[in-house]
């Protein structure tokens, strides 16, 4: 099975294999929006679930890993590269089959693959 970056943690993320990211809060490019439920590291296709509590209604989200920007893990902080309002609009996720149906999943890696790539900003 190939796979692309979307579903690959990048080198610079400060992730680290075997890393255990359950726990960690997890940051939009604007905001928090969650933290991390599961992660899936098999099949591939690595990602996320994220609980978002009552952020968007008590659901959770499925975010690949490719989306990773950085990894505090004394912080205990993850930050993706994308928007609040851009992970609100993704495929939505229903139930644990999901992580496994490779339709879902390239569905996913479609949408987030179109978003505008998002610049880093030093403050």
């Amino acid at each position: 099975m190939t796979t692309d970056r979307i579903w690959s943690y990048a080198p610079t993320s400060g992730y680290a294999e075997g890393l255990l990211l359950t726990g960690f809060t997890v940051a939009a490019a604007d905001g928090t929006i969650g933290h991390v439920d599961r992660q899936v590291d098999e099949s591939g296709m690595r990602h996320l679930i994220v609980d978002t509590g009552v952020w968007v209604f008590g659901r959770s989200v499925l975010i690949p890993v490719g989306l990773v920007s950085s990894v505090d893990a004394e912080a205990q902080e993850i930050t993706v590269a994308c928007t609040e309002e851009e992970i609100k609009a993704a495929p939505r996720f229903k139930t644990d089959r999901e992580t496994l149906d490779p339709e879902y999943l390239a569905g996913v890696g479609h949408y987030y693959r179109s978003l505008p790539p998002r610049q880093t900003t030093a403050t």
